[in-house]
C-alpha cells in the first residue's frame, strides 16, 4: 500500500500513521480549472506584478456544519480512532496545518452518507476555491468502513490526472474528518444525465474517450477503481469529465482480487459468480457506462437482484436500435463473459466510433 508517516496520537497501544500528504497547497494545475460558471481560475499566489484574481461568490452558508456538530457525530476510541487520525499536516512536511476556521465557507453542493459537501474558499491568498467534505467518524465506524475509507484517502491523494478529482489535502478534529476536494463546477453528471434522459452519440463518446485516459492512468499506477458508474462522476467548468468517489479501489499491483463490491448493474460476471479479478472489471464497467448513457438505463437492469445477477452472468445484452452500429460494436467488445477477450483502454481510444467524434480541441470538449 501507499507509503504513511508517523502518528502524533495514538488511542489505542499500537501507533496507527496518518496519511502522508502529497501536496501542501492546491497549486494551479490542469484539474484545477473547475469552479461554479461565472468563477476564474485558482492561480499560482500573486506576484507584485500580477494582478489579484477577482473575488468569486461561493454562495450563501446554511450553517450545516453547525447544526450536524450539535445533533450528530460522537468522540471515537481505540483502534477506529486510530485507523481514523487523517490529517495532512505533518511535522515531516514543510506544510501548514488545515482547520476549519482557515475557509469562508459557502453553499451546500451535497449531503453523503457521513456528512456533507460544501463550497469553500480559503482565507489565504490566493484564496482557492475548493469542495470541503466532511465525515463523522463515528458514523464511519458504526457503519465499519473506517479502512474502506482511510484507503480512499491513501488512493486519491496520490493521483494527478485531469479527469480525475483531486483530493488536496485533509484534516480532522474529535469527531470528524475534513476532505478537502476539486471543486467540479458543472457538478454531478448522473444529475445531468437523468435530467435528458440519454445523451447524444457525440457527448457519450467523448466521455468515453476522457474515461478510458483516466482509467489507463490509474491501471499505470496499479488502481483499479471497482465502482465506476454514473454517480461517482463529476463534470469540470469546461464540461470534461472527473472520476471520484475511490471508496471501493484498491492499490493492487499484481494481484487478482476476489471481494464483491462496487453496484449491482455494474458489475461484470466474474464477480458476480465470485471469480478472482483484476483490471479488466473496469473495462466491463465502461461498456456498461457507454450503453447507460447512451440509453439511459443500465443493459443488465431487471426485476430483482437475482435477476439482474443471471442477466449479468449470461451476458444478456440487448442494444436498441437507436444506437449506432459502431456504438454497438464498442460496446459488444467491452461486454464479453472473457476478461481477457475485452476490448483495452487503447484500443477503445483507437475505436472509429472514439475517434469519430474526439473534439479538435480541449475547449471543444461538449461543442
Amino acid at each position: 500500500m501507499l507509503s504513511k508517516t508517523r502518528s502524533a496520537t495514538a488511542a489505542s497501544g499500537s501507533q496507527r500513521q496518518p496519511l502522508k500528504p502529497v501536496v501542501t497547497q492546491p497549486p494551479a494545475t490542469r484539474s484545477a480549472t473547475t469552479q461554479a460558471k461565472g468563477a476564474v481560475s485558482a492561480k499560482a499566489a500573486p506576484t507584485p506584478t500580477q494582478q489579484k484574481p477577482p473575488s468569486v461568490d461561493i454562495g450563501r452558508y446554511d450553517g450545516g456544519f453547525e447544526d450536524d456538530e450539535k445533533k450528530r457525530g460522537q468522540p471515537i476510541s481505540g483502534e477506529a480512532a486510530d485507523v481514523l487520525t487523517l490529517d495532512s499536516s505533518v511535522s515531516t512536511v514543510p506544510t501548514r496545518e488545515w482547520h476549519l476556521t482557515d475557509f469562508d465557507i459557502g453553499r451546500p453542493l451535497g449531503k453523503g452518507k457521513f456528512g456533507r459537501v460544501y463550497m469553500v474558499r480559503t482565507k489565504c491568498e490566493p484564496k482557492y476555491i475548493l469542495a470541503l467534505k466532511c465525515l463523522y467518524k463515528s458514523e464511519i465506524v458504526q457503519s465499519k468502513v473506517e479502512k474502506q475509507i482511510r484507503r480512499e484517502i491513501e488512493i486519491q491523494q496520490n493521483l494527478r490526472h485531469p479527469h480525475v478529482l483531486r483530493l488536496y489535502g485533509f484534516f480532522h478534529d474529535e469527531k470528524r474528518i475534513f476532505l478537502m476536494l476539486e471543486f467540479a463546477g458543472r457538478g454531478e453528471l448522473y444529475k445531468q444525465l437523468h435530467k435528458q434522459g440519454r445523451f447524444t452519440e457525440k457527448r457519450s463518446a467523448r466521455y468515453i474517450a476522457q474515461m478510458a485516459d483516466a482509467l489507463s492512468y490509474l491501471h499505470r499506477k496499479h488502481v483499479i477503481h471497482r465502482d465506476i458508474k454514473p454517480e461517482n462522476l463529476l463534470l469540470g467548468i469546461n464540461g470534461e469529465l472527473k472520476i471520484g468517489d475511490f471508496g471501493w479501489s484498491v492499490h493492487a499491483p499484481g494481484n487478482r482480487r476476489t471481494t464483491l463490491c462496487g453496484t449491482l448493474d455494474y458489475l461484470p460476471p466474474e464477480m458476480v459468480e465470485g471469480k478472482s479479478h483484476n483490471e479488466r472489471v473496469d473495462y466491463w464497467a465502461l461498456g456498461v457506462l457507454c450503453y447507460e448513457f447512451l440509453c439511459g438505463v443500465p443493459p443488465f437492469e431487471d426485476i430483482g437482484q437475482n435477476a439482474t445477477y443471471k442477466r449479468i452472468a449470461r451476458v444478456d445484452l440487448k442494444i436498441p436500435a437507436h444506437v449506432s452500429p459502431e456504438a454497438k460494436d464498442l460496446i459488444a467488445r467491452l461486454l464479453r463473459y472473457e476478461p481477457e477477450l475485452r476490448l483495452g483502454l487503447d484500443e477503445v481510444a483507437r475505436h472509429p466510433w472514439v475517434v469519430r467524434y474526439k473534439p479538435s480541441s480541449k475547449s471543444a470538449i461538449l461543442q
